[in-house]
């Protein structure tokens, strides 16, 4: 299956930025329960990783 046609219909693109966005929250209240440095870095990876797939439509689809 190519990228092009998840991040190009629209319902599918929705419904997973929309869980993307479920994950970093929980990703987020994590970091705020968190005192060890290695979760801490952990955790931040995590988002960073959850928001590049956010930016995912404009990279399959030639952007920046």
């Amino acid at each position: 299956m190519s990228l092009k046609l998840v991040v190009n219909n629209k319902d599918s693109w929705d419904a997973m930025l929309e869980e993307l966005e479920v994950r970093i929250q929980f990703a987020y209240k994590q970091l705020e329960q968190r005192t060890e440095v290695e979760e801490l870095y952990r955790l931040q990876g995590e988002v960073r990783a959850l928001r590049s797939l956010t930016r995912l439509r404009d990279k399959v689809n030639g952007g920046s």
